[in-house]
């Protein structure tokens, strides 16, 4: 069920939607009469690679996910946190690479704003979450040893390399925890469907969002006239939360 989750999400990609409506649109002009449906596929393909490139509707789509929760700056004092919860967002198993280049780049940002806040956090433990996927190497492991290098201590650290989605890093999490308040930190975007996903095991928290990818300057620049390779993430990600927040209400694990 994992891998079919998996797969069928990255075919629901747009630019896997894209690619098959150019290539269906193509197929028909070259070796059907009906020319009329393939100049429709042609051109409904080139309207979402544009739409993707410049990142219409992408963009609003995803930085609504990711203001949803503002910064965690300073770390409140009225409560007393004593886990730091860091969700791993995926990583590279070539050792031929430096460990930090190894680990995506929302497992890294996870992970700096993680240990920024256990810094904060006088006897705080840090709890890195995620396990192996498809022979990628486990999140956790990969962060737990970036994290000693970066000075936390290794006393401090517990590592879930179990795991493989958020729902069931949301469950172990609690098995951990229990009742205690936790700082959950995770992709800006992700946030909304971890904060929803972990009260629904019965987790306390406080949100940490980290990792922004929608970014807007105060001016206007020349390249903003043209295609951004950069939009094509946004859109990616954009489509793959709101797929996984539509999975998770249909299957009773969202309000």
């Amino acid at each position: 069920m994992f891998f079919l989750k998996k797969l069928l999400s990255i075919m629901l990609m747009p630019l896997s939607l894209t690619l098959l409506v150019l290539l269906f649109g193509l197929l028909f002009l070259w070796f059907t009469r009906r020319q009329k449906l393939g100049k429709v596929l042609v051109t409904a393909g080139v309207t979402l690679l544009l739409a993707q490139s410049y990142g219409w509707g992408f963009k609003p789509a995803l930085q609504s996910l990711e203001r949803e929760y503002p910064p965690l700056t300073v770390v409140p004092t009225a409560v007393k946190y004593r886990w730091i919860v860091v969700l791993g967002g995926g990583t590279y198993s070539d050792e031929a690479i430096p460990l930090h280049s190894r680990l995506s780049q929302d497992s890294l940002a996870r992970l700096v704003e993680g240990v920024r806040l256990y810094r904060q956090v006088l006897g705080a433990k840090l709890v890195l979450s995620g396990g192996e996927v498809f022979g990628s190497g486990a999140d956790a492991v990969a962060m737990r040893e970036l994290a000693v290098q970066l000075g936390v201590n290794p006393a401090d650290i517990v590592t879930d390399a179990v795991s493989q989605d958020t729902e069931t890093q949301a469950v172990i999490v609690q098995q951990l925890v229990g009742n205690e308040p936790v700082l959950l930190v995770t992709s800006a975007s992700h946030m909304s469907r971890s904060v929803g996903l972990f009260r629904k095991a019965g987790v306390v928290l406080l949100p940490a969002p980290a990792h922004y990818l929608v970014q807007r300057n105060a001016g206007f620049r020349p390249a903003d006239a043209f295609p951004d390779s950069n939009a094509f993430t946004v859109a990616q990600r954009a489509a793959y939360e709101y797929m996984g927040i539509l999975w998770a209400k249909l299957r009773g694990l969202l309000s």
